[in-house]
């Protein structure tokens, strides 16, 4: 269970972030109060999957995922660019997670 609440926890965490920059070209409070509902809707998520990985294994992949998320999240929100080498090394992030989670104890 502490995977699939890992697995929400990323997918929060990539509508946090991605909600922070829609607030900031919004700019309203209502607009503002997403990503603060976000936020703790994500941190709770986190140490609930926490309960059962390891902290540094639900961290890691939680952070890398996520960024991973956000870049792709920006791309097809936000139309941002990304060069062939930010790809690369999205890439590695990716194969940096599955072989923490592959390698984790739980």
């Amino acid at each position: 269970m502490g995977w699939i609440i890992l697995v929400i926890a990323v997918f929060t965490e990539i509508c946090w972030a991605l909600s922070l920059k829609w607030a900031a070209t919004l700019g309203t409070w209502q607009a503002s109060a997403v990503p603060v509902t976000l936020s703790f809707v994500n941190m709770t998520l986190l140490a609930l999957a926490m309960r059962e990985i390891s902290a540094g294994t639900a961290y890691a992949i939680w952070t890398g995922l996520g960024a991973v998320g956000v870049i792709i999240g920006g791309i097809m929100l936000f139309g941002e660019k990304v060069s062939g080498v930010q790809v690369g090394f999205m890439a590695l992030i990716v194969v940096g997670v599955v072989g923490t989670k592959l390698f984790s104890a739980g």
